[in-house]
């Protein structure tokens, strides 16, 4: 528990355009990869645009570690074929979290700073850092890459976790 920062929400919400790995569709989930953590979706069967809207939840230990999702097609006699990837770069989040804002202050909804793509992220759109339910949390569409298609739908939040070490002096 020393070292942990706090915990990350990932709301891994849907697939838009996922490739198709069997005869006509998908089988997809998405694993979610940090350090020695690995976390899975439900597998979502025939679908190439599947709703997930499932909450995985990281312990953050260091905010230079890359987190990575990987989509699969489940497959049942062979191994699951790859779907394509992406990173998650929490920094312009964590930057958000550090300014110290009162949720009280401002309405839901309210932008805190936007996030643009570029060649160092994943983003397919702007994203934006905002206030929902007294929480900063940042929507994102993430491209896959290494795939001829497909993009992932993402939510993040920050979870505070008594007695851990937090974000403030780092």
């Amino acid at each position: 528990m020393n070292n942990i920062l706090g915990l990350l929400r990932l709301r891994i919400k849907r697939g838009i355009n996922l490739a198709i790995r069997d005869v006509k569709t998908s089988d997809p989930y998405v694993m979610v990869t940090m350090g020695s953590q690995k976390l899975k979706t439900k597998v979502i069967k025939r679908n190439c645009n599947p709703q997930w809207d499932q909450d995985l939840t990281l312990s953050i230990t260091d905010l230079e570690e890359p987190i990575h999702l990987q989509v699969y097609d489940k497959d049942t006699l062979t191994v699951d074929d790859k779907m394509g990837d992406a990173d998650i770069d929490i920094k312009p989040y964590v930057e958000c979290l550090k300014m110290g804002l009162d949720a009280d202050a401002l309405p839901k909804g309210c932008a805190l700073m936007k996030v643009l793509p570029n060649r160092t992220n994943c983003l397919s759109t702007e994203s934006c850092c905002g206030w929902e339910n007294g929480k900063i949390v940042q929507d994102m569409i993430l491209k896959l890459r290494n795939v001829e298609c497909g993009e992932i739908v993402v939510q993040i939040e920050w979870i505070n976790l008594p007695g851990s070490k937090g974000l403030e002096g780092v």
